[in-house]
């Protein structure tokens, strides 16, 4: 099923005037917030650390390519002990030049649906064995719906949630939203305090970001996320300052944009996660032949 999910993945991005570029697993900086990453002795240049994903350089070959991708691993010290967590993972990563938040969750849909249709149509014996009620997946069909922040906040309050506006969804918040939907639901427009120092902020509420996250059906949670990021140098340069980052270790990536740049958006789709909402099975753990988790790294 992973071999599907993967093939499908690779020929709908191919389709799309896609090219596959490698990037580093060892990076000098975080991507994703400081405290998730795994620190690594690097010779006479000091710490360098495994990637928590691929982007940052995306961004470089996206300018020259226009439309790039990267497909590996990702690492993440998350101290979770969830159903929904590793701590190595893979991602697959597409970024676009001259493009917009729109353009990347038009995207991320396209090719949700397509690993949906592509799974059911090769692996629908794999799905009978599994007894998975291929009905829930029949009804994965573009448009998804769009849910706004502020909304999807109203929505889980509604169900008893103690999530409050400026907070990140927890799990059983994520099922709650999920719920109230037949297939995979875009909620955008999340808080910049709570999203990556590198998001655009929306131009009519400079307190949110052009981000967005696609949620599963069926309590599965996040299996994209992505956005739109900042173009303007000055404007990164405070907000790598804001969330008290070293520029020094930024400063390759604030001088892509030192002599212009254009808008830029992409996303990162989990793969493990998408194989265990298709597949419909519990933990992540069974997507992947050797799980990393928080108290597993043997064998």
């Amino acid at each position: 099923m992973r071999h599907a999910v993967v093939k499908a993945t690779r020929d709908y991005l191919d389709e799309q005037g896609f090219t596959l570029v490698d990037t580093p697993i060892f990076t000098p900086a975080a991507c994703e917030g400081t405290t998730t990453l795994f620190a690594v002795p690097y010779f006479d240049e000091g710490t360098a650390y495994l990637t928590q994903s691929g982007q940052l350089y995306n961004e470089a070959t996206a300018a020259a390519h226009g439309r790039v991708y990267c497909f590996g691993p990702t690492f993440r010290a998350e101290k979770s002990k969830t159903r929904r967590h590793l701590t190595e993972f893979w991602m697959v990563e597409p970024e676009m030049a001259f493009a917009h938040l729109e353009d990347a969750v038009k995207l991320a849909e396209g090719l949700v649906c397509r690993v949906v249709e592509y799974v059911l149509d090769k692996r629908k014996e794999e799905l009978k064995a599994l007894e998975r009620d291929v009905s829930k997946l029949e009804n994965v069909k573009g448009p998804f719906p769009w849910l706004h922040y502020d909304d999807a906040i109203k929505l889980i309050e509604s169900k008893g949630s103690e999530t409050r506006w400026g907070s990140d969804f927890g799990g059983t918040d994520e099922t709650v939203i999920a719920e109230a939907h037949d297939r995979p639901v875009i909620v955008h427009r999340f808080p910049s305090a709570i999203k990556a120092f590198y998001m655009e902020p929306d131009p009519e509420r400079p307190e949110l970001s052009l981000s967005a996250d696609i949620l599963a059906p069926e309590g599965y949670g996040e299996i994209v996320g992505g956005g739109e990021r900042i173009s303007d140098p000055d404007l990164l340069l405070r907000r790598i300052h804001e969330h008290q980052l070293p520029e020094e270790a930024f400063r390759w990536y604030i001088d892509l944009r030192k002599y212009g740049s254009v808008p830029h958006a992409g996303f990162g789709m989990g793969i493990e996660r998408v194989v265990t909402w298709i597949c419909g099975i519990e933990h992540l753990r069974e997507t992947i032949a050797f799980p990393r988790m928080l108290y597993r790294i043997y064998p």
